[in-house]
């Protein structure tokens, strides 16, 4: 009788057949090569698109090979969320200020609110499908429980309204304020609004004839104007507005 492959404590393949099964088309499996490529399927495909085995699929590597970086789907899905704030840090530690994200008073600390919206907006429009997860992980997953990254970026944005100055009560208030209307201008940004992009008139490109006028007359009116995006200009007057209400005396 043959005699079976060798495994580890933990039922894996040990020695050089363990560490065969770490190696895709791409090389060796790393967990930021995994969340990478788990990024890259579903900025291509959709977040439906997205399972053990496709994503090993596109590794060169069983799908089992993947548990040791993700242990299940959810994991995979806060990897991802992980993988869109560690982006996030990356841009923010470069020291890089998106054009036009200075705030108008030239207060530091909010000069610097306005570069983290502009850059988390830059970070979602890149990754449109993922940005879902944002809010629905959120929702999923304890504080405690969440990527170190997402974490990190919370402490952070803390961390400047402190040293402004805000005591913890209004630190709380503006803190939920700021995430409420970023992560909300964003979702909003990025909401379907094309029914049938063939189409050049723009009335029937939104598909306003499958809306009754009767019951809709203000929505068909300016859904022609709500389908241009409002842009980093939008996101920046609406953080000023909402800074202002929470901060000014």
């Amino acid at each position: 009788m043959a005699r079976g492959r060798a495994r580890d404590k933990d039922g894996k393949p040990a020695g050089p057949a363990r560490r065969a099964s770490d190696r895709g088309h791409y090389g060796r499996l790393s967990r930021e090569r995994v969340l990478t490529a788990a990024l890259d399927l579903v900025d291509e495909e959709g977040l439906a698109a997205l399972s053990m085995r496709r994503l090993g699929g596109r590794l060169g590597v069983e799908a089992m090979a993947l548990y040791r970086y993700a242990q299940g789907k959810d994991a995979l899905l806060d990897g991802l969320v992980e993988a869109l704030y560690l982006e996030l840090e990356e841009r923010l530690s470069t020291g890089s200020v998106p054009e036009g994200s200075a705030a108008p008073d030239g207060a530091a600390w909010r000069d610097e609110l306005h570069r983290i919206a502009r850059s988390m907006y830059e970070v979602c429009l890149a990754h449109p499908h993922a940005v879902p997860l944002l809010s629905t992980r959120m929702l999923a997953v304890p504080l405690a429980r969440r990527p170190l990254a997402v974490l990190k970026e919370q402490e952070r944005v803390l961390a400047l309204l402190r040293d402004a100055g805000l005591g913890q009560d209004r630190t709380a208030a503006v803190f939920r304020a700021f995430t409420g209307w970023v992560l909300g201008y964003i979702s909003v940004e990025l909401r379907a609004m094309v029914d049938n992009p063939e189409e050049e008139d723009p009335a029937f490109r939104l598909g306003l004839h499958r809306m009754p006028p009767q019951e809709l007359p203000r929505l068909r009116e300016i859904a022609v104007t709500l389908a241009v995006r409002g842009g980093p200009d939008g996101l920046d007057t609406g953080l000023d507005a909402l800074l202002d209400r929470f901060t000014g005396d």
